[in-house]
């Protein structure tokens, strides 16, 4: 996992390139280290903790997934054919949709926090992770960037490896408390995303990434805080 930290935090640790490729099966621990101050924040209650939490967030994860989003949702947005969706995508000047995306993804984060359980945050950075390495398994790269670099190296050991170790993280939550499985239901907008992807660009790169790992956060934390409202 070490290896995967500083391309996925911002964590000041220095990482190998190769060796992280080796480590795919460590996207769901890297959610433990990711969601571990914003939890934190949550668990003390502090005044305004539902921002703060997001702020503490984004302080660990930095703010590339969320230029992944805006990017991302640029390119789907655009009528037309593949070639101008990619095009809009890799546009370094960002659009409407993608300012959109960014601003409705955090008003989401910071709305579905006041309504979660302390723990909901560690939730939803496992699916992130999950996601964003169920993306890398497509194997399906768009170009020749980091997310075809990760995907070189994908394969079934890989895979299995990140899906046992999040069900290993997700057992004591569920034990903890059983409506916490609801949880899962998050992971489908990281397939919608991952489809779009797709389906849009016909690959996936480093933004797509980005963008399946906000989605998928933000989804899951949706599902959570309207589960809470409901269970």
């Amino acid at each position: 996992m070490r290896n995967l930290l500083p391309f996925l935090t911002r964590v000041p640790i220095k990482g190998d390139f190769e060796k992280a490729r080796e480590e795919l099966w460590a996207f769901p621990l890297v959610a433990l280290v990711s969601s571990a101050l914003p939890t934190l924040v949550l668990y003390l209650r502090l005044p305004l903790s539902n921002v703060l939490a997001v702020i503490a967030l984004y302080f660990t994860i930095g703010l590339l997934h969320l230029d992944g989003l805006a990017d991302f949702a640029d390119g789907v947005m655009v009528k037309g054919e593949r070639e101008r969706k990619i095009k809009a995508m890799k546009d370094v000047n960002t659009g409407i949709a993608g300012l959109f995306a960014v601003v409705m993804v955090l008003l989401l984060q910071v709305y579905s926090l006041g309504l979660v359980p302390f723990y909901a945050l560690l939730l939803a950075e496992l699916n992130s992770k999950l996601a964003m390495l169920l993306a890398l398994a497509t194997k399906k790269p768009l170009g020749q960037g980091l997310g075809a670099y990760f995907m070189e190296k994908i394969d079934n050991g890989q895979l299995l490896g990140g899906l046992v170790f999040y069900a290993i993280l997700l057992a004591p939550v569920v034990v903890y408390e059983q409506n916490a499985l609801v949880s899962l239901l998050g992971l489908a907008f990281g397939g919608y995303a991952i489809k779009a992807a797709l389906g849009n660009f016909g690959g996936i790169n480093g933004d797509c990434l980005g963008a399946v790992a906000e989605v998928t956060r933000t989804g899951t934390l949706l599902v959570m805080a309207f589960a809470g409202q409901w269970i």
